[in-house]
């Protein structure tokens, strides 16, 4: 293992597969769980990594939610303009959208850039 990927071993997975992307020089954004209200399947700062290329780590909620989120994570990284997002569902609706225990969830989607890119700007 290089120097590089030691100094992400003790991280939270999510963001270690994070770094490592960003590491490799790959255009990644973060979606984080900001709020839930009622039963949701994640809490509040569950978190997904996505990559411009479509790969993703981590989890927000499921079912269809994670694919709009995967969506809107390519989006704000190639307009590199950050989201927010809300899903909520009645309980009648919910295992027909993906989110089982109903509820609702809001999110915040946002494009993660290297340091250096940071102090260019």
């Amino acid at each position: 293992m290089d120097s590089s990927n030691r100094r992400h071993t003790n991280a939270d997975p999510v963001l270690a597969q994070a770094a490592e992307w960003l590491d490799e020089g790959r255009r990644i954004a973060l979606a984080t769980v900001t709020r839930t209200w009622g039963s949701a399947p994640r809490r509040a700062g569950s978190h997904m990594a996505i990559a411009a290329n479509g790969d993703f780590s981590g989890s927000v909620s499921g079912g269809c939610i994670e694919g709009a989120v995967i969506q809107t994570a390519l989006e704000v990284i190639e307009s590199g303009t950050a989201r927010t997002l809300e899903f909520g569902v009645t309980n009648e609706m919910a295992w027909e959208v993906g989110l089982a225990c109903g509820g609702r969830v809001h999110l915040f989607v946002e494009a993660v850039v290297e340091e250096s890119e940071w102090t260019d700007r």
